[in-house]
C-alpha cells in the first residue's frame, strides 16, 4: 500500500501513485520548453504547444519534455522507466534549453516550482531547486515540494483568466529575484510566498534555539553559536542569537520595570521624593535669580545706571516731547539746543536755576521779624540751585555741591584753590569726580559707579562730595547719624551738632547776639531710609535726597529748627524770600523741626579747612577704608 507524502491518500500501485501526483499536485509543474509559458495542466499544455508551435519536432520535444517532467516528479517510492529517462534537448542548444539570453537550463532537471527557472548560481536545498546532477531524499524532496507548490485558491482563480490568452502565444516574462537566496521566479505573488517561508523558517528556528538555550543564557559560554552574532542585552548582558529575540528580552526587563514602579514599591517612592526634591530646588533656584535680577534693575534704576543717558540726552527727550505736543516749534527746539551744547562745552552751570541773594533776604527778615527766636545763625551768603528738566528726579547731589561751591567762592580762606571761578554744571561736576577716582580717591566707589558718572543719571551721596572737596585741596569730613537718637524716631543729636557747628564762630563772645551770619559755609545733608549694619564702620555711598543746611534757630522754649535749602524747591518759590511781602511764608516752607526729619539715616559733609599737599596725599591713602564719625 503506498500513501501520498503530500496529502496523505493510499494508493496500491506506483503508477496510481505517479498520475495522482501529476494531476493532484504537480498541475502547475507543466511548462513549456520552447518558451516561458507555465503553470498550466497537461491538456492545457499540448493545446499551447500544437497551437504556438505547430512544427512536428517541437510537438515530438514537447511531449518527450512532459514525459521527462513527470518522471522527475514521481514520488521515492516510484519506479521511472527509460522512457521517461529520455533527455530533451532543443536542436539549437544542443541540449540545453535557453530560457533567456545569458541564462542556461539544463533539460534534465524540472522546474521545482510554478513560474520558476533556475537559480543564477547554484542552490541549497532550502532554496526550492536543485542543481544539475544532485540527488534529492525522500526528505528533501517532499519539503521542496511543499514548500514551492502552494498555492492559494485567490492565486489559482486570477491566474485562470489569462491562461487562455497565454496558452496561444509565448510570452516574455519578467524575472524576480530571491533577496535571501538565489532563486529567480517569473511571478511576484509565488515569490512573495517564498519569501514568506523563509520568514517563517527563520522565526520557528530562533525560537526554538531560545527555548533551548534560555537556562544557560547567563554566561557567555553557554550562549557561544557558532558562525552567528550574538547580540548582548544592556540592561543584564544576556546574550541573546538574533535582533528579534533581543528586543523581546529588553521588553520583558521594560515592562518588569514599569510594573514595579506602579506597585509603589519603596524603592520608586524614595525616586519619586528626589526627583520632587530636585524640581522644588531648582523652582527656587530660578526664583531667586529672578528676584536678584529685579532688584539688580531697580537698583540700577535708583542710582541711574540703567543707560537711558545723562543731563544732556535728558535735557533732548524733554524738548522732543514737547516738539511732538506742539508746545514747542522746531526752529525753537534747535535754537535751545545748539545753546545747551555750547554751555555743556564751557563747563559752566548756564545759571538758570539759580537764585542769589537768599541769605541775605533772611538776615533782613529776622533783623525785623521773628521774635520768638533767642538765637539765629546764618552761613556765609550762598546762591540756591534747583533741579531743571535735565537731572530731574536725580541731580540733587549735584546741586547742593553747587550751592556749597557758590559760597566757597565767596570766602577768602577757599577762593584761591577754586581753578575756576564760575560754578560748574552738571556734566562738568561728573568728570571732577571721575578724575578725583583717577587720583585714588574712594576706589571701592569708583568701582561701585564702574569708574563712570558722564553720560549717566547716577546719583552720588555723602562720599562722592568728600571725594570732591578732597581732591580741591579742602577738608572736610564725614558725620553719620545712623539712628534716630529721640523718641518718634527724631534726631535731636543732629540739631545739637548742627547748633556746635555754627557756634563756633561766636564761641569768644559770653554773650552771642540774637541774628548772626557766619563766614562757614553750609553743610551738606543727605538721609536715607534704610539702616546699615552698625558694627561696620566703613561708609558706603547711599541713594536719597540730599539738602543743604544755611541756618539754624534757637527758640524761647529751646527748641532748635533748622533752615533748609531744598534742590527739589521750585525757583518760584525760592524768590519769594526776596520780597518782603512773601517772605513769611516762604521761611515757614524752609523750616525743618525735628519732628520733620525722621529718616532712619542722616550723614552731614562739613568743611573745615585747608588740606596742604601733604594731608591730601594722606587723605587719598585713608580714603581707600573711607570711614564717618558716628554719632552717637
Amino acid at each position: 500500500m503506498l500513501t501520498c507524502e503530500i496529502c496523505g491518500e493510499e494508493m496500491i500501485l506506483a503508477e496510481d501513485l505517479q498520475t495522482h501526483l501529476l494531476l493532484s499536485h504537480l498541475e502547475n509543474d507543466m511548462h513549456c520548453p520552447l518558451c516561458s509559458l507555465s503553470g498550466v495542466s497537461y491538456d492545457e499544455l499540448c493545446f499551447h504547444i500544437s497551437s504556438a508551435h505547430p512544427e512536428k519536432p517541437h510537438r515530438e520535444l514537447g511531449a518527450a519534455h512532459l514525459t521527462s517532467t513527470s518522471g522527475c516528479s514521481a514520488g521515492p517510492n516510484t519506479s521511472v522507466t527509460e522512457s521517461e529517462k529520455l533527455q530533451i534537448s532543443h536542436p539549437c542548444s544542443d541540449g540545453v534549453s535557453s530560457d533567456r539570453a545569458g541564462e542556461v537550463t539544463p533539460p534534465s532537471v524540472s522546474s521545482a516550482h510554478t513560474d520558476m527557472v533556475q537559480p543564477k548560481q547554484n542552490s541549497t536545498p532550502e532554496s526550492g531547486c536543485s542543481s544539475p546532477g544532485e540527488t534529492w531524499s525522500p526528505e528533501t524532496r517532499q519539503e521542496s515540494v511543499r514548500h514551492c507548490y502552494k498555492h492559494d485558491n485567490g492565486v489559482k482563480s486570477e491566474h485562470s483568466k489569462t491562461k487562455a490568452t497565454q496558452l496561444s502565444s509565448p510570452r516574455k516574462e519578467k524575472l524576480f529575484s530571491c533577496p535571501m537566496c538565489s532563486l529567480v521566479c517569473s511571478s511576484c505573488f509565488i515569490l512573495q510566498e517564498h519569501v514568506e517561508l523563509h520568514l517563517q523558517e527563520q522565526h520557528s528556528v530562533a525560537g526554538s534555539a531560545l527555548e533551548a538555550s534560555s537556562p544557560a543564557m547567563t554566561s557567555p559560554s553557554a550562549s557561544s553559536l557558532s558562525g552567528e552574532r550574538r547580540m548582548e542585552c544592556p540592561i543584564c548582558s544576556v546574550v541573546c542569537r538574533d535582533g528579534f529575540s533581543l528586543q523581546e528580552h529588553v521588553e520583558l526587563h521594560l515592562d518588569h520595570g514599569a510594573a514595579g514602579n506602579c506597585a509603589g514599591s519603596p524603592g520608586s517612592d524614595l525616586k519619586l521624593a528626589m526627583q520632587l526634591q530636585r524640581e522644588e530646588e531648582q523652582r527656587r533656584r530660578q526664583e531667586e535669580a529672578q528676584q536678584e535680577s529685579e532688584e539688580f534693575k531697580k537698583l540700577q534704576r535708583q542710582f541711574g545706571l540703567d543707560g537711558r543717558g545723562g543731563y544732556c540726552r535728558q535735557i533732548e527727550k524733554t524738548m522732543e516731547r514737547a516738539v511732538a505736543r506742539g508746545l514747542m516749534a522746531p526752529a525753537e527746539f534747535h535754537c535751545k539746543r545748539a545753546e545747551m551744547m555750547e554751555s555743556l562745552a564751557s563747563g559752566v552751570d548756564d545759571g538758570r536755576t539759580r537764585t542769589q541773594g537768599v541769605i541775605r533776604a533772611l538776615y533782613e527778615y529776622y533783623q525785623t521779624e521773628c521774635r520768638d527766636c533767642v538765637h539765629v545763625w546764618l552761613s556765609a551768603d550762598t546762591d540756591h540751585y534747583c533741579s531743571s528738566v535735565g537731572d530731574k528726579g536725580w541731580g540733587c547731589g549735584y546741586r547742593n555741591f553747587q550751592m556749597l561751591i557758590s559760597c566757597l567762592h565767596r570766602i577768602d580762606t577757599y577762593s584761591p584753590l577754586l581753578q575756576e571761578k564760575e560754578v560748574p554744571s552738571i556734566p562738568q561736576v561728573q568728570s571732577m569726580i571721575e578724575e578725583a577716582w583717577k587720583e585714588g580717591l574712594d576706589p571701592q566707589g569708583a568701582s561701585h559707579f564702574n569708574q563712570r558718572l558722564q553720560g549717566t543719571r547716577a546719583w552720588i551721596g555723602a562720599t562722592e562730595i568728600y571725594t570732591l572737596l578732597t581732591s580741591l585741596g579742602i577738608s572736610a569730613h564725614i558725620i553719620d547719624f545712623h539712628q534716630p537718637t529721640g523718641s518718634g524716631s527724631t534726631h535731636p543729636r543732629l540739631f545739637d551738632w548742627v547748633k556746635q557747628y555754627f557756634c563756633q564762630s561766636s564761641r569768644n563772645n559770653r554773650l552771642p547776639p540774637r541774628l548772626i551770619q557766619t563766614s562757614l559755609p553750609p553743610l551738606y545733608l543727605q538721609h536715607q531710609d534704610s539702616i546699615p549694619d552698625p558694627t561696620c564702620v566703613l561708609l558706603c555711598s547711599y541713594a536719597g535726597h540730599s539738602r543743604s543746611i544755611v541756618g539754624l534757630e534757637q527758640k524761647k522754649n529751646g527748641s532748635l529748627c533748622l533752615l533748609v535749602l531744598d534742590p527739589g524747591s521750585k525757583a518760584s518759590d525760592i524768590r519769594k524770600l526776596l520780597s518782603g511781602d512773601t517772605i513769611s511764608a516762604a521761611v515757614r516752607h524752609i523750616r525743618k523741626l525735628p519732628g520733620s526729619l525722621k529718616h532712619k539715616q542722616y550723614q552731614v559733609v562739613a568743611v573745615h579747612g585747608v588740606l596742604s599737599a601733604e594731608e591730601k596725599q594722606i587723605s587719598i591713602l585713608n580714603s581707600r577704608t573711607l570711614c564717618a564719625e558716628r554719632i552717637p
